[in-house]
Order: C-alpha cells, then structure tokens, then sequence
C-alpha cells in the first residue's frame, strides 16, 4: 500500500508538467527518484534514507566523510623558486580551513560535502560574493539541484529552496563536484546505480528481522486422530493463535496432539546472505570490510592491517582529495590565481592519532635534512626555539646541511698527526693498527 502511494505523486507530477510544457531532463534527479523510485529487483524502494539505515553504508560513509572532513585543508601560496608557504591572507584560507559559511564549521561543510558525492555522486556549493571577493560557500543540498547544459554549451543550475521556490544560480556561483562519471558533467549515484545491492540488503534485514522476531515462539503442527469439520478447524487455528500471542496453555481434545518444530536461521542461509551483503555494498564504497569491523576474529586488526590502512588510504581517500582540491582550483580561482595558489588536503592529519608513528615521521625528516627542528616544533604547536633549531641537519654529526664536504675540526687534527708521523717515519705512516 504505502509504494502505492509513492508512485501515485511521480505519474500525477508527470501529467502536470508534460501538460505545462515543461521539459524532463534525464538530470533531474528529484523527478526520476520519484517517478521511477529506484526500484530493485527485490521489489524494496532504495532511497538515500533507505541505504543509510544499512548499518553498512553507514559506516563507510562515516569513515570515508569524517576521515576526511576532519584531515586540515590549507590554502598554499607558491613561489618563484617552486617552495610554497600558507597564504594565510587569502581570503579563501579562513573559508577553507576554519568555516566556509555562518552556520557550519570546516568539519561539518567538508563532511556535507563529501557525504553527497558518496550518496548522490554530486556536491553542489553556493558561492557568496561581494564584488569579486569570496566571503563564504553554503552547501546545497545535491537532491534539490537540477543541471543542464544549455545550446551555447554553458551549464545551467537551478535549486528549489525549503520554500519551494527554484531559482537559477549562475555557473560562476557554483562549485559543482561530480563523483565517479562517464560524461564529465553528472556524478554517477552510487546508491542509485547499487539499487539491486542495496535493495536485496534491505529484504534480507527485513526477512532476519522477522525471523527473529518469532524465534521465541514455537512454531508446530496440531495432529488430530479424526476428521474435522471446518468450523471446528477454524476453532482450533484461533485458539492456537491466542495462546501463542497471550500465552498460557493449549487446551486440545478428542485425541489431539502438538508436535513442535525447531527452525534455525542458518537453515534459510540467512546470516550467510547478510555476510555476503555487507563484502557486495563495501565494493560500491571501496573500503575494506575489515576497517568497518567485519571480518573473521584472525583478520581483524591484526597482522596486514597497516597494509589495509595504506591501500585505504592511497585507492580510497586520494581520490577524494583530488577531486575537491580540483574543484576548489577550478571553481574558486580566477585563471591568474591558479599560477599562485592551491589547496591540498594534510593528510599528515592521520598521524594526530598515533604518537609513535608521528615520531618516527619527525625523525627522519629532520635527520635527512628534509624539515627543521623549528618546523617540527610548529607542526606540535610549540614555539620556534630559534638559531640552529631552524638550520637543516643530517645525520652525520648532525652537521648544516651547507657544510656537508668541508674538514671538520676533528678532520683537521687527523690530517695533522698523519703528516706529523709522516715526517719523523720516512716509509711514512704505518697501516699496522
């Protein structure tokens, strides 16, 4: 009854408009969702609310969206000579790193923002302008946005508000941010391309769910040594019914009797389906089921598992930087800009978590002369100590790096004793030690 009802308003709305003239595009995606209601082969309805109470797709959407949202984005100005340094006086650093807009923090924007790629496969973001200056990004919501590329070949935006009201946005106004796609313009929805997966996830939780829900009853057969009249079999059935729903006694005459049947839940393969469910939809979010913690007891966190963070981390994560770092350049900077500045993801972020491993990283980067003492002590938010602490060193001797192939003191006072007992020994210096 209730799909009944969803499908009635999509073929009522498809009347209307083809009788006002207005065309459907392919891009429409409020449209298609409810006029087509991304049906699965199971027979369930996948919407986005649907996948999400998947405990599954849940859980890769955190842990992809609050990894990242929570990785520090900077702003880079770079130099004539390639270096690069913060540009903490753009006006994009303060959007970008501490809070885009007036009602989200950079966690929560970024994390918006990633989640509707994942869902939707778009992001799709206001940009706020005074003059030319940026002073902030709102997020739109990707359902709420309609796109088409018009005959002069420029991209039209249109976003219907909480009002109900829609509104064309221009295309520089826009930071748009496809997912994976096949035409460079639309983001493929995951949920909506996986409707088969996630469809067939949500009857197997449906047909568990209901299981269990009668697992403590006892299911059985009521055997009779006579024929019944069907009224009294009706009697029976409801008296059987009582007693299993309010308990109690069952009460059964002229001979009967109650044969009780057990059933298990593995006999239907049920927790196997779900098993294989969970592996079928980690595929569409590229994360490993071991890092949303499924998996058997030996594979999990234990030996391989800095392998697994590393795949995670290179196959999965990059991607998504990449493609918001992309966007930014291509949406936020003007052509001259992009000569000078960029923004990157930090994902040396991920370290914050382990000292050990955080450590480590400092100390090979100061002992192979790569970072300072001083930057090192920057990046754990202590003050810069000054003098040699912001002098690059290596390991030998922890020299400067600029002094690398001169004598040192000590060299000096070597070459000196062998020429001194070079002098007084005309075979010269003896190698016996």
């Amino acid at each position: 009854m209730s799909e009944t009802k969803q499908k009635s308003p999509g073929r009522l709305k498809s009347s209307v408009l083809k009788w006002l003239g207005v065309p459907i595009e392919l891009t429409n995606g409020a449209f298609w969702s409810s006029w087509l209601g991304s049906k699965s082969w199971s027979g369930k309805t996948v919407t986005v609310d649907a996948a999400l109470q998947l405990s599954t797709v849940w859980a890769c959407v955190r842990l992809i969206a609050e990894t990242l949202s929570t990785l520090p984005i900077n702003f880079y100005e770079r130099s004539p000579d390639g270096a690069r340094k913060v540009a903490v006086d753009h006006p994009l650093y303060e959007i970008l790193h501490n809070q885009p807009n007036a009602d989200m923090t950079a966690v929560v924007f970024w994390e918006a923002v990633i989640c509707s790629m994942l869902l939707w496969g778009n992001a799709f973001c206001e940009i706020v302008r005074v003059g030319n200056r940026i002073i902030a990004l709102d997020f739109l919501m990707p359902d709420s946005v309609s796109v088409r590329r018009r005959t002069d070949g420029s991209i039209e935006y249109r976003y219907r508000g909480l009002d109900g009201k829609a509104r064309e946005i221009p295309e520089g106004d826009m930071m748009h941010i496809p997912a994976f796609t096949t035409n460079g313009m639309i983001g493929l929805s995951p949920v909506q391309y996986g409707a088969n997966v996630f469809g067939t996830a949500i009857a197997t939780d449906q047909a568990s769910a209901e299981t269990f829900k009668d697992a403590m009853r006892s299911p059985g057969l009521v055997t009779m040594d006579s024929v019944l009249q069907p009224k009294q079999r009706e009697d029976i059935r409801q008296h059987v019914n009582k007693v299993s729903k309010e308990g109690g006694v069952m009460v059964l005459e002229k001979g009967a009797g109650f044969q009780q049947l057990s059933f298990k839940p593995a006999d239907a393969e049920l927790l196997g389906s779900r098993a294989f469910n969970i592996e079928e939809m980690c595929r569409w979010f590229r994360v490993d089921p071991v890092l949303i913690g499924h998996g058997e007891k030996q594979s999990n966190w234990g030996t391989g598992v800095e392998q697994k963070m590393l795949g995670f981390l290179m196959l999965t994560l990059r991607t998504w930087c990449v493609r918001i770092e992309q966007g930014i350049r291509k949406s936020l900077l003007t052509p001259v800009e992009r000569r000078k500045y960029f923004a990157e993801f930090a994902i040396e972020g991920l370290l914050r978590a382990d000292t050990a491993a955080r450590a480590a990283f400092y100390s090979i980067m100061v002992q192979n002369g790569l970072m300072t003492r001083d930057e090192v002590r920057r990046l754990e938010n202590l003050p810069p100590k000054g003098g040699n602490s912001a002098v690059l060193t290596v390991q030998s001797n922890m020299l400067p790096i600029d002094k690398l192939g001169e004598h040192t003191d000590a060299g000096a006072a070597k070459a000196a004793l062998l020429h001194w007992l070079s002098q007084d020994d005309p075979k010269g210096p003896s190698n016996e030690t």
